[in-house]
């Protein structure tokens, strides 16, 4: 079973839209921006990687709304040089928002979330009943 599902058939209006996305502009992205995710099925569970370098775990939000898992964040960096008489401020608002729908397998329960050297990792483990189970011999009567 897949957490992800990605159906995509290309379009003018998609390409069109994927060639002007604002990514393509970094100049112009108003602090708006998706961190790249992984997403990992194991036997036990799936993992969600975000890489999200420069923020605190206190900048993020998770949340869980019946089956759908939100991952949000805001922050802000200034950044100030003084050279000579020249001074010049840059404030950079980033945040994001992410959302997965999660399959009825996971233990919602027992989602964790740990964030380390600018990786936010949430861990989703399957319900004990979803895991694989060894095989059984059936008896004839």
């Amino acid at each position: 079973m897949s957490l992800v599902q990605f159906t995509h058939r290309p379009t003018a209006t998609s390409i069109f839209d994927e060639l002007f996305h604002p990514s393509f502009f970094p100049a112009r992205n108003q602090g708006i921006s998706e961190p790249a995710v992984n997403v990992q099925e194991g036997e036990k569970g799936f993992a969600i990687e975000l890489a999200v370098p420069g923020k605190s775990k206190n900048d993020f939000e998770i949340e869980l709304d019946q089956e759908v898992l939100t991952i949000a964040a805001q922050g802000s960096n200034t950044v100030e040089e003084s050279i000579d008489n020249f001074t010049r401020k840059e404030f950079n608002y980033a945040s994001f928002k992410r959302s997965f729908t999660l399959p009825d397998t996971i233990d919602t329960s027992k989602i964790s979330a740990k964030y380390s050297r600018g990786i936010l990792r949430v861990d989703l483990p399957k319900r004990k009943e979803a895991l694989p189970q060894p095989t059984k011999r059936i008896a004839i009567d």
